[in-house]
């Protein structure tokens, strides 16, 4: 981008206690748990317009990911945020480590602006430290979060009963679908799916060690893993495994509720399989003819032993 050297800072309640831990992978499964990691509240994403050098007003989105031990990178989008004003051109991007006063200090290649963020402001200074816009903190939800399911669908889990999975699947105490054996037990051809998900928060971690599952339909992947902020490759989050890249990067900061939404025709009549998958409300695969050519099968959640969390899982069959 044009104008997105950032200095980001910060001041930490020295009321926060360490109320939870993170398990053996280094992964935090509920937002309370990582309040522990003072970097957790830094992470999110910004957006809002500023001033270029020439007088243009632009709108910018700013992504900043949490890596483990006061360490940040920090991508910026012209246009506004994946999803939601990007026209998917050039990013831009740079790593920091925060500094005992609690700040971080991002700079791009042209140096030709700062940022700082304080709380849920994010402004933008030129050089000599005039303000050229401020950025608002984000808390984007999707669109389909919460949907109920139509009248005739299967709630695979609503909460409460594991009845429609096979031996071995788990629950939290508070109702959520737990990472683990997770396979229906009933195969299905023509449907509509919704699932709401969670991906726990492993700052540490990188690429497919980072919060990784997987929705198999009838064979396909469609990859869930922590890939907020990343480029979005056909093995990261809404990618079908290694053959296919999403539209757009549709994956929110770790710990927040996401949604697929999937339209899925099975293989008939030697026509390949047909599925269409909206990622948090945005269109990331668009009738997509699939290379495995399944006439019929289940769904899987794929366990990496990472604590993914799943609930609202409903499937209306179709003819």
């Amino acid at each position: 981008m044009k104008a997105l050297a950032i200095i980001t800072t910060t001041t930490f309640s020295l009321g926060i206690l360490a109320i939870g831990a993170p398990d053996k992978k280094g992964a935090y499964a509920t937002a309370k748990d990582a309040q522990e990691d003072p970097d957790f509240a830094l992470q999110g994403e910004f957006e809002g317009s500023y001033t270029q050098s020439e007088g243009t007003v632009s709108k910018v989105g700013i992504q900043v990911i949490a890596l483990g031990n006061g360490k940040f990178r920090a991508v910026g989008f012209e246009g506004g945020l994946p999803g939601a004003g990007w026209d998917k051109g050039k990013r831009s991007q740079s790593e920091a480590n925060k500094v005992v006063d609690g700040s971080v200090t991002f700079t791009e290649e042209e140096g030709k602006a700062t940022g700082v963020l304080k709380g849920d402001s994010f402004t933008i200074k030129s050089p000599g430290g005039k303000s050229l816009g401020t950025l608002k903190r984000m808390n984007r939800k999707s669109p389909t979060l919460g949907m109920k399911p139509p009248k005739g669908a299967i709630e695979l889990f609503n909460g409460e009963s594991l009845e429609h999975w096979k031996k071995g699947a788990r629950k939290t105490n508070d109702g959520l679908l737990m990472e683990g054996v997770n396979s229906t037990r009933n195969d299905f051809k023509n449907f509509t799916l919704h699932i709401e998900f969670k991906l726990p928060y492993m700052p540490k971690a990188r690429g497919q060690g980072r919060a990784n599952s997987g929705m198999y339909l009838l064979g396909t992947e469609t990859q869930m893993l922590d890939s907020f902020g990343l480029s979005g490759e056909s093995n990261e989050c809404g990618g079908l495994y290694k053959w296919k890249r999403p539209d757009v990067n549709m994956c929110y900061p770790p710990l927040r509720w996401q949604t697929y939404d999937v339209e899925f025709q099975a293989a008939s009549g030697g026509n390949p399989p047909v599925m269409s998958v909206r990622h948090n409300g945005v269109t990331i695969h668009d009738k997509v003819k699939l290379r495995k050519n399944s006439t019929q099968g289940g769904l899987q959640l794929q366990n990496h032993s990472n604590p993914v969390r799943y609930r609202n899982i409903w499937l209306l069959e179709k003819s």
